[in-house]
């Protein structure tokens, strides 16, 4: 059967906009896309990729950190793009109503992590419902949200305040922690004598504010995936690739400038994409301000 080359062309087309809309399995090796990545599942996939990849190489101890809503500075304004992940993501997938006034749209934040601890867990797990690295899954908060109207859970079967009694009580042995913004990294180990078993994966995940205003943790713990925004730009690593330093161009896009073999300073990674954003774009590359790039 003889096939037209306008048919090939269509092909080829269709081929290149699936390639371009829809991640790869894993999410790919780059940074997400900015703010598709929220939306279409790239950042899951990659924090998945990435969390199993280190519990695979025998790494227990493992921090997990991004934006878990596409605005974070914004989240008290109630960007667009905020209410629609509220809406169109979370409500969905957690089964928790999303309006005016209710607590999802209050402590989206809180609400967020658990969706990203679901996802984390169950693609770690490979599917298998409360196992992640084949062992049961356990998540804790230190955030003010109602698991009682979570009726989705998903792979999470077990929940909890960090450090309450019922969470100390009810511990399995071989169990998995995903521990939600737990506070100054100083406290995290004694958060695991609390919390985990032996041998078994405890995952920080979206811990708030760093109290060594650098990137990642002073502690040991594997930074399996880290995206951070910093001025003019993005810090990015998936394990067990290499750091890398983005240029958030005025358009949206970004543009790698330079990967690291080692964690880098945050100072000087910060100081690189700052003074690329203004050797190509001078003041014409601010996302807060109208007419010079403003994209919020």
């Amino acid at each position: 059967m003889m096939i037209s080359k306008s048919s090939i062309a269509c092909l080829l087309i269709l081929a290149s906009a699936v390639t371009a809309f829809v991640p790869l399995i894993d999410g790919g090796k780059q940074m997400p896309r900015v703010y598709e990545g929220w939306f279409d599942d790239q950042i899951a996939k990659q924090a998945a990729t990435a969390v199993g990849k280190a519990i695979a190489a025998g790494k227990t101890k493992i921090e997990v950190n991004f934006p878990p809503v596409p605005n974070v500075d914004e989240v008290k304004f109630g960007t667009p793009l905020n209410q629609k992940f509220g809406k169109t993501i979370i409500s969905k997938d957690l089964n928790v109503p999303y309006k005016p006034g209710s607590d999802l749209s209050r402590q989206l934040i809180g609400y967020s992590n658990i969706y990203w601890a679901k996802k984390i867990g169950q693609a770690a797990a490979g599917g298998n419902v409360g196992n992640i690295g084949g062992k049961p899954v356990c998540v804790l908060t230190t955030e003010p949200i109602s698991f009682n109207d979570i009726k989705n859970k998903g792979i999470i079967t077990r929940t909890g305040a960090v450090m309450s009694q019922d969470a100390r009580r009810n511990g399995r042995n071989g169990e998995a922690i995903i521990c939600v913004n737990p506070g100054g990294e100083e406290t995290w180990d004694r958060l695991v004598s609390a919390h985990a078993s032996p041998g078994a994966p405890f995952v920080v995940l979206n811990n708030a504010y760093s109290t060594t205003y650098n990137l990642g943790n002073k502690r040991g713990y594997e930074e399996a995936y880290y995206l951070k925004r910093i001025s003019k730009g993005w810090v990015y690593r998936a394990y067990p690739g290499q750091w890398q330093a983005y240029l958030e161009k005025p358009d949206g896009k970004v543009e790698l400038l330079k990967s690291y073999a080692s964690k880098p300073e945050l100072r000087d990674v910060a100081n690189l994409v700052r003074e690329e954003s203004f050797k190509r774009f001078a003041i014409n590359n601010d996302r807060w301000t109208p007419g010079f790039g403003e994209r919020l």
